[in-house]
C-alpha cells in the first residue's frame, strides 16, 4: 500500500476510536492502515502533559493538536530541503546563473553525482518563487520569466508534406547517427527580421541564419548553406509557409525532409527546446537586423 499522510478527519476518528478504548490493531483495521503507523501517529502527536479538563482518552490525543504539529512538521521539513552552502546549493545557484531550468539542473547533478540524493525539481522552483535564492529571480533566470505558456488555436497547414514525423525511420527515432536534424524559425519584431535553427538530433549542435524576411527561397537557400558541408541524413521542420521548397531542398542536400503533424510541436522536441533558449537572450520584439 503507497505511504499516505493521515487527514485531518482521519485524526478526528482515529481520537474518537482511542475513545472508545480500541486497540491500535483494531484501529488499524478500520482505517485499513497498517498498526505501526497507528502507533507512530500517536506517540509523535500526544500531548506531552496531562491536559487540563476531561480526558479525551488514555493517551492523551486530540486531532486538532496533531494536525498542527504535522503541519508545523511539513513547514520545517520544506526550510530544511536545501542548505546554504552546501555542494547541492552552490550547484543549484551556478546553474540558474547559467540560466539552465531546474528540470536541467537535477538532471546533470544526477549525472555527475549517481550516488548522492537527488535534488528536487519542485523544491527549487519553490525556493525561486519564495526569493530564497540569493540574486536569483523568475523574471530574471527562468526561461519563460514566470509567464503562463499561451496556446495559439490555428486551423489551417500551409504545406502539403510527402512525409511526416511518425513516418521516421528507426535510425532518427534512436538518435545513433549525426545528421538528422530538427529546424523551425524564430521570429524577432515585425518587419525586423528572424532566425532559421537547425538542431542535430544526435549532439544538439546548433546552426543558425538570419533571414530578412519568411521568403521560402531564401530559407532554402541560407538552410544549404548552414548544412553545406556538414552531414545531412534528414531535416525534419514546422509547417510554416518558409519551407514551402522542401523538395527543392531535399534535392539540392540529397536528403529528406520531414515534417510535423499541426498542431503538434512536440514532435520536434530538441528543436523547440533549443528555440525557447534562444528566445530568452533574444526575445519577441528583437530587432535581428
Amino acid at each position: 500500500m503507497s505511504y499516505t499522510h493521515f487527514t485531518l478527519n482521519e485524526r478526528k476518528y482515529l481520537q474518537k476510536l482511542l475513545s472508545e478504548g480500541k486497540s491500535f490493531r483494531e484501529i488499524a483495521a478500520i482505517l485499513e492502515r497498517s498498526p505501526s503507523t497507528i502507533s507512530r501517529e500517536v506517540k509523535r502527536n500526544r500531548a506531552k502533559y496531562k491536559p487540563k479538563g476531561k480526558i479525551l482518552n488514555k493517551y492523551w490525543y486530540n486531532h486538532w493538536r496533531a494536525e498542527n504539529l504535522y503541519i508545523r512538521r511539513r513547514r520545517e521539513q520544506q526550510r530544511r530541503a536545501l542548505q546554504e552552502n552546501t555542494p547541492e546549493w552552490n550547484f543549484i545557484i551556478e546553474g540558474l546563473k547559467k540560466f539552465w531550468s531546474p528540470e536541467a539542473i537535477c538532471g546533470r547533478w544526477k549525472l555527475l553525482n549517481p550516488n548522492k540524493k537527488p535534488l528536487c525539481i519542485s523544491t527549487i522552483y519553490r525556493y525561486i518563487k519564495r526569493g530564497e535564492l540569493p540574486d536569483i529571480s523568475a523574471k530574471k533566470h527562468l526561461r519563460r520569466r514566470n509567464k503562463r505558456k499561451q496556446t495559439r488555436n490555428a486551423n489551417y497547414n500551409t504545406i502539403h508534406p510527402d512525409r511526416i514525423i511518425p513516418e521516421w525511420t528507426s535510425e532518427i527515432k534512436s538518435r545513433i547517427r549525426i545528421g538528422d536534424w530538427e529546424g523551425d524559425t524564430v521570429y524577432g519584431a515585425v518587419g525586423k527580421g528572424l532566425l532559421v535553427t537547425l538542431v542535430d538530433r544526435k549532439t544538439r549542435y546548433l546552426c543558425s541564419g538570419l533571414l530578412h524576411n519568411r521568403v521560402a527561397g531564401e530559407t532554402r537557400k541560407t538552410i544549404e548553406t548552414l548544412l553545406k558541408d556538414l552531414p545531412v541524413h534528414s531535416i525534419s521542420l514546422d509547417n510554416g509557409s518558409e519551407f514551402s521548397e522542401f523538395r527543392a531542398l531535399e534535392n539540392n542536400l540529397n536528403t529528406e525532409v520531414y515534417f510535423a503533424e499541426p498542431h503538434k510541436p512536440w514532435q520536434r522536441g530538441t528543436n523547440e527546446n533549443t528555440n525557447d533558449i534562444l528566445r530568452f537572450f533574444f526575445p519577441k520584439g528583437t530587432n535581428f537586423h
